[in-house]
């Protein structure tokens, strides 16, 4: 990760990266096609470099890795779900302004 992308994920690495990992992960279930999914993205960014190492951020396309979307029974994009410990602690859905988010997350992460 260069600091301004964000790790994407597959259904292959979505056990490794987000449910083994020592610190709490927020994933972006995302998509290609959708608009707020972009709009949302340098906000994540910008999280995951204030975040380094209290906070992993990924992104996960759910078009080409539907298990991992229907695992979580994600139906709108963008959703983000932060896990801690292997488990899904928040949702959220749809884009957020940083501070909401940050806000959003506060009490969880």
């Amino acid at each position: 990760m260069t600091g301004t992308e964000i790790l994407a994920v597959t259904d292959a690495s979505f056990a490794a990266e987000v449910l083994a990992a020592d610190v709490p992960v927020l994933v972006k279930f995302t998509a290609d096609w959708c608009p707020p999914c972009r709009m949302v993205a340098p906000v994540l960014a910008e999280i995951a470099r204030e975040k380094a190492g209290e906070l992993k951020v990924v992104q996960l396309d759910v078009d080409t890795n539907p298990e991992s979307q229907a695992a979580y029974s994600i139906l709108s994009m963008p959703t983000m779900v932060l896990f801690r410990n292997g488990e899904p602690v928040r949702s959220i859905v749809g884009a957020r302004a940083k501070a909401r988010l940050l806000r959003d997350l506060a009490d969880v992460i």
